[in-house]
């Protein structure tokens, strides 16, 4: 016989929305992106072993990853902007964990993370699973930001990055530098930009191929 509800294992967290998120099976419903922008700001990248006075969020990693994506993508739809954007956003409940790690866990945080990636997509109204060309230029940008990272903040050099992340185009490389911000600060940007490109989506014509 199953275990009782009072005796198996709690699966879901409260968000501050007051939501009650299930991460073993997330629904869209109870998905915010005021719990995405607030929860991202305060995950540190790089298990915080970055250089700083503040901590390098996810969110700030995510607005950096679309930003990428825009340059390399210009003529992309914002549904894919926005695809970028959230591209890590399953890290508000689950952390972040370095590929190492994730590597060592083993298949069953993958599992979790692609669950709760397809209810926040799917929220947000893009596809459950992505088209391939645009995950593969999501995850191109996704390099290039830890590059970034890595040589400016975390201590990696050159030769090191180059070896695990690819090489960037030199005038990238020289001219995107990192500036770390409060948490609120952050928070605020992420929301910014989810709006803006929301508002984009939404004065598409209707019926415009994406």
């Amino acid at each position: 016989m199953g275990k009782s509800l009072q005796t198996r294992p709690r699966a879901w967290q409260r968000m501050l929305s007051g939501r009650r998120l299930d991460l073993l099976d997330p629904t869209p419903l109870d998905i915010e992106i005021e719990d995405i922008a607030h929860g991202l700001a305060f995950v540190a990248r790089w298990n915080g072993q970055t250089l700083g006075d503040w901590p390098y969020s996810v969110a700030e990693h995510s607005i950096l990853v679309e930003e990428l994506f825009a340059r390399a993508q210009p003529a992309s739809p914002a549904r894919w902007r926005l695809a970028a954007l959230l591209h890590d956003a399953p890290e508000y409940v689950i952390g972040d964990m370095i590929s190492p790690v994730k590597a060592a866990v083993g298949s069953d945080y993958g599992v979790l993370e692609a669950r709760l990636a397809a209810a926040i997509r799917l929220r947000f109204g893009l596809p459950a699973e992505l088209p391939l060309r645009i995950g593969r230029a999501i995850k191109a940008a996704d390099r290039l930001s830890a590059w970034l990272e890595a040589t400016q903040l975390a201590g990696f050099a050159t030769p090191e990055a180059d070896r695990f992340f690819g090489r960037p185009d030199p005038g990238l490389a020289d001219s995107r530098r990192l500036i770390l911000r409060p948490p609120v600060e952050v928070r605020a940007a992420f929301l910014a930009r989810f709006a803006a490109l929301m508002a984009e989506i939404d004065a598409q014509p209707a019926g415009r191929p994406a």
